[in-house]
């Protein structure tokens, strides 16, 4: 269960999550296009965290997933978040309103598609779906590993002020 925090943008939502884990989430249309929303969520996201050395592949991992939702999903609408597990891991995820369970396919060099899940799970450290009544959730986390390339944030989220 998400409590809702203050608009952050249009459309957009600063959430804290039941375990009090900040959150980033926006309810998108179910189009192609709308990948581009959803990176630029990821990448404001990870920023305001101080882990902007996550942005190249937790915005490929949203970008599968929400592909994913775009072709195999019912209804209208997606929901796309970005979830701070730790101060060094974030958790991306789409909701879709499909109980359809996505799996990994083999797909030989001449098929254009069906890789989208390999690609998460190359990137992510471990991902997975979580059945909903109305649907799926469908998860991967990444973490930073090494130095962290700027201060990073608390978990809350906020910068400390001087």
């Amino acid at each position: 269960m998400t409590e809702r925090g203050a608009a952050v943008g249009r459309g957009l939502e600063l959430v804290t999550a039941a375990a009090d884990l900040p959150a980033y989430a926006r309810t998108l249309p179910r189009e192609a296009q709308q990948a581009r929303t959803a990176r630029l969520l990821v990448t404001m996201a990870l920023r305001a965290w101080g882990l902007g050395g996550l942005d190249d592949d937790a915005r490929l991992v949203m970008t599968e997933l929400v592909s994913n939702a775009v072709v195999h999903a019912r209804r209208g609408l997606v929901r796309v978040t970005v979830t701070r597990v730790t101060a060094r891991r974030v958790r991306v995820a789409v909701v879709d309103f499909s109980a359809e369970q996505p799996s990994p396919q083999s797909s030989g060099e001449d098929i254009e598609s069906g890789r989208g899940l390999a690609i998460v799970e190359a990137l992510s450290g471990q991902w997975g779906v979580d059945p909903l009544p109305w649907g799926k959730r469908v998860w991967a986390e990444l973490e930073a590993f090494g130095a962290p390339a700027e201060e990073p944030a608390p978990l809350d989220g906020r910068r400390g002020t001087a």
